[in-house]
């Protein structure tokens, strides 16, 4: 768990000390926490490389990989939040590889050890590429999380396992994670071996919150991978499922993933549902524009009575692409070397050597994902950027 930093400004009006939430607790004697999540962790055959390239310059790294570089641009912001939850949706393979790509990814491990490195403490496992190798496959992947140190949740490798609630103490209060995936490409969870994998229903869902709080968790948070590839549009499943948990079960937070797209935020019932968190760390093969912008949603939670308030703030994320070369072989001259995951709004603040296209870019990345962040009406339950974009 990482420690706690000094936070902003506190509901009782104590002084401002920086954009990373209130420690309420100082003052109201209440349990207070912050909590950041974020979207799908993918690495395409092209970030792999970027690794390769990256090791080769720093040294580091595990048979000649090091994802640190390409991912160290969000570590101020993951490494300050108590509790930070990424998303592993593809399957880990062994350090030297095969690796493999699209449709039935195998990506190196070695990714988990950067996730790590940057702040995360657990990671959802339910996706639709959970079961692209099976049960083995579920196996190299949880070992993978385990040799770095990241708690997991959403797959399993024995039926004890699966059994288990993944329980965390945040600065003394315990922290439920749950995870559930809408299908996996086709494939059936075993029949002989049915808590592989969580499929998303509502009764199942309902039942592992009861089974949490039963446990003793005083808060549940759930990570749902769902809705449909590349659509900014809210889909049915989201439309209808996400408000339904958030009326009916206690659940405090649910967090999407999936669409490899920004989709909005919204506060139902006093529960705020971030439906789509877009890409964390990706590379299609075909890059649409959208599918380079993401965001890390950061959550202040302050107990209230028997429960806890909840507020949102959400952090505008890209990754930088290199252009391929021309017929010539050639890329323009001021275009960007490597892939990098960036905040965007800490980036054009801090970064005074940006070439005119980078902000113009960053600075469009980061207005479409507030637009996008606020379209279901969350500006009037107060959904702010946790920086805004400098002047």
């Amino acid at each position: 768990m990482t420690i706690s930093v000094a936070l902003v400004a506190t509901l009782s009006g104590a002084v401002a000390c920086g954009p990373f939430g209130s420690d309420d607790k100082a003052v109201s004697g209440e349990p207070a926490f912050t909590v950041a999540a974020a979207g799908d962790i993918l690495p395409h055959p092209q970030l792999i490389e970027q690794a390769r390239k990256d090791a080769a310059k720093t040294g580091k790294g595990e048979a000649g990989l090091d994802f640190d570089p390409m991912m160290e641009g969000i570590k101020p912001v993951i490494s300050k939040a108590d509790l930070a939850i990424c998303h592993f949706e593809p399957v880990a393979g062994k350090p030297e590889g095969p690796f493999v790509g699209f449709p039935d990814f195998i990506v190196p491990p070695q990714i988990a050890t950067s996730i790590k490195n940057v702040g995360y403490d657990t990671c959802s496992t339910a996706s639709n590429h959970a079961l692209d190798h099976g049960v083995k496959g579920v196996k190299d992947t949880l070992d993978a999380l385990d040799k770095a140190n990241l708690k997991h949740t959403g797959t399993a490798r024995t039926e004890e396992e699966g059994d288990q609630t993944l329980i965390l103490d945040v600065k003394g209060v315990k922290v439920a994670h749950l995870s559930f995936a809408s299908m996996f490409n086709g494939r059936e969870v075993p029949k002989d071996a049915p808590w592989t994998a969580n499929l998303i229903d509502f009764n199942a869902i309902a039942a592992a919150e009861k089974k949490a709080r039963m446990e003793g968790a005083q808060v549940v948070i759930l990570s749902l991978h769902w809705g449909r590839d590349n659509w900014a549009n809210l889909s049915k499943t989201q439309l209808t499922l996400g408000p339904q948990i958030a009326r009916r079960t206690t659940i405090d937070l649910i967090v999407g993933h999936h669409t490899h797209i920004v989709q909005p935020m919204e506060k139902v019932d006093g529960t705020w549902i971030a439906y789509g968190l877009g890409n964390q760390l990706a590379r299609h093969d075909v890059p649409s524009g959208l599918s380079e912008e993401g965001v890390i949603g950061w959550f202040e939670f302050i107990k209230k009575g028997k429960g806890w308030d909840v507020r949102a703030r959400y952090v505008p994320t890209y990754v930088d692409i290199p252009p391929d070369p021309d017929d010539t072989g050639n890329v323009p001259k001021d275009a960007v070397k490597d892939h990098r995951l960036v905040d965007v709004a800490r980036i054009l603040r801090e970064d005074d050597k940006l070439t005119k296209e980078q902000r113009a870019r960053y600075r469009l990345a980061f207005e479409r994902t507030a637009g996008t962040m606020l379209n279901r009406g969350a500006g009037g339950d107060d959904l702010k950027p946790l920086q805004s974009l400098p002047d």
